[in-house]
């Protein structure tokens, strides 16, 4: 949007600028007479504010490129003379290949850096609690919607910040993360500090078919296609025909539990993609083929509110719904399946309709799935 400035309103303009950007730091605030003008943060920004900031940097880093780093150092070291380490190494990943699908290796000390406090103070991030979990059993977390970077879900589920451990004691968190990232050298290991595992029916089952219960699989049903409708406002789910981890659950009696974030799709814009453009028509075509979607997405910047890669500040709070009893059925009907499902999807309109006016969502705003 352009606004041309008055030379004798300037600095009425810019004092009320000022205020603006201070009320709502985060947002985008394009002003120009000609070009551009770049809404800079003020010097003045408090220490912690700046921590937070850095922290959020952190984990866009380490989302977005720190696999790709991993690979590249991994290569670079075997022409170096630090070859045997990539030697060793390689011999350690040949041994744990299969951890990740056995549980992975989360460790409590990386879920409980400050780090992440900083990160959830940013959004701010808060975990919901609805109803009891009891820990003898394991439960399937269907977490909606996926948004652009599933914010809400690593800040609740793979780390201690929101307070997943006090709001359900006795439960462990897993997160489903694309096998593909657990073949980069390195970054499998980071991640399956976090309690992340891979996105494959072996590993879920792993942990679900324990005795004792106490296993939490977090699923973001809607996978990463569901990232390309991640637009603000937008509360659009791919689940109408995903139904594999509803037999997932059947077949190890394993209770569904409904999650909704709220926010989760407000803290990034992307580029308008709706169905039928070409736009749209390339990104589902390359999430076909490499299993990874790939949003158009920006926000602001480190230093400045006008543009980049780290997420607006707009907060984000992920309710957890109460448990959809499950018998365990090996091999369930067809009509089995869908009546479950058909429940899951009604139970999961029901929380988003209990809850979306604390959040500031209109009373005629509803669910779609697709």
């Amino acid at each position: 949007m352009k606004v041309d400035f008055d030379p004798a309103r300037s600095s009425v303009l810019c004092t009320e600028l000022q205020l603006l950007r201070l009320s709502t730091a985060g947002s985008v605030r394009p002003f120009a007479s000609g070009s551009v003008m770049i809404d800079f943060a003020p010097a003045s920004v408090p220490l912690d504010r700046r921590l937070q900031t850095a922290a959020v940097l952190k984990w866009v880093f380490c989302f977005l490129a720190l696999a790709p780093c991993c690979i590249v150092l991994f290569i670079y070291l075997l022409f170096t003379r630090f070859w045997l380490v990539c030697v060793l190494y390689a011999t350690w990943w040949f041994v744990d290949w299969d951890t990740p699908s056995r549980g992975g290796r989360k460790s409590p000390f990386l879920c409980r850096l400050p780090l992440w406090n900083y990160m959830r103070d940013y959004f701010p991030i808060q975990l919901v609690k609805t109803a009891e979990l009891d820990p003898r059993h394991n439960y399937i977390l269907g977490f909606h919607p996926h948004g652009v970077l599933v914010t809400g879900a690593f800040a609740n589920f793979c780390t201690q910040a929101t307070g997943f451990g006090q709001l359900f004691p006795g439960l462990e968190s897993y997160l489903l993360m694309l096998p593909l990232w657990f073949r980069a050298p390195f970054f499998r290991d980071y991640i399956m500090c976090a309690g992340l595992i891979p996105s494959d029916k072996d590993s879920a089952s792993y942990l679900l078919r324990r005795e004792g219960g106490g296993n939490a699989v977090v699923i973001v049903v809607g996978g990463a296609l569901e990232a390309l409708d991640a637009h603000p406002g937008a509360h659009t789910l791919l689940l109408a025909n995903k139904k594999g981890f509803i037999k997932l659950a059947m077949e190890h009696g394993a209770s569904l539990v409904p999650v909704y974030s709220f926010g989760e799709n407000e803290v990034f814009d992307q580029v308008p993609n709706p169905h039928g453009t070409w736009l749209r028509w390339i990104q589902e075509h390359l999430q076909s083929i490499m299993g990874i979607s790939l949003p158009l997405f920006h926000a602001r910047g480190v230093f400045q509110y006008s543009f980049g890669l780290v997420p607006y500040r707009k907060p984000i709070a992920t309710v957890v719904g109460k448990p959809i009893r499950v018998k365990k059925n090996q091999k369930p009907s067809a009509e089995e399946l869908d009546a479950v499902h058909q429940l899951y999807m009604d139970e999961l309109a029901q929380l988003f309709e209990e809850h979306k006016g604390k959040y500031g969502i209109s009373e005629d705003t509803h669910l779609i799935f697709q």
